[in-house]
């Protein structure tokens, strides 16, 4: 099954969780102090939010969720074919989890993810992916938006 993946920074965490949780109707699956996480099946949707990923509120990266590695292969070969470059990370570990991923911008630089999670961690996480191996912009933390480093 593959899932869309929405990641957005937020300037306040709780308000953030409140807004959210109306609007899915439903409180988040994962919540840390820094982090937030609701994993719907209607819209099918992975939405995090997070105050650590982005110097600016707005949209962080966009992606795509997967359960299997072979789906994750397959993701990976379309990436190939749009002829964008790619930056692969396997046993990543961001955002409470660790999991294979493949990077990559698209023509109007929006950072996209794709990924398949198979455990958790008990930290944020620190892998890093160099903006400029994606476009010509700057360095970034684990979500590519951002220019924090």
């Amino acid at each position: 099954m593959k899932r869309l993946h929405v990641h957005v920074t937020v300037k306040d965490l709780d308000e953030s969780i409140g807004f959210y949780s109306t609007l899915f109707g439903t409180t988040p699956t994962v919540t840390e102090s820094d982090y937030a996480k609701w994993m719907l099946d209607d819209p099918s949707v992975n939405f995090a939010i997070s105050e650590r990923c982005g110097v600016t509120p707005g949209l962080s990266h966009l992606g795509i969720q997967v359960d299997e590695e072979s789906e994750l292969s397959e993701l990976s070969e379309r990436l190939e074919e749009a002829g964008r470059p790619i930056v692969e990370q396997k046993s990543a570990q961001c955002c409470y989890a660790e999991g294979d991923k493949a990077w990559v911008s698209d023509p109007q630089d929006i950072a996209w993810e794709t990924f398949r999670t198979f455990g958790q961690i008990t930290v944020y996480g620190e892998d890093r992916v160099k903006r400029e191996e994606l476009s010509a912009d700057e360095s970034t933390a684990c979500c590519p938006q951002t220019t924090e480093l």
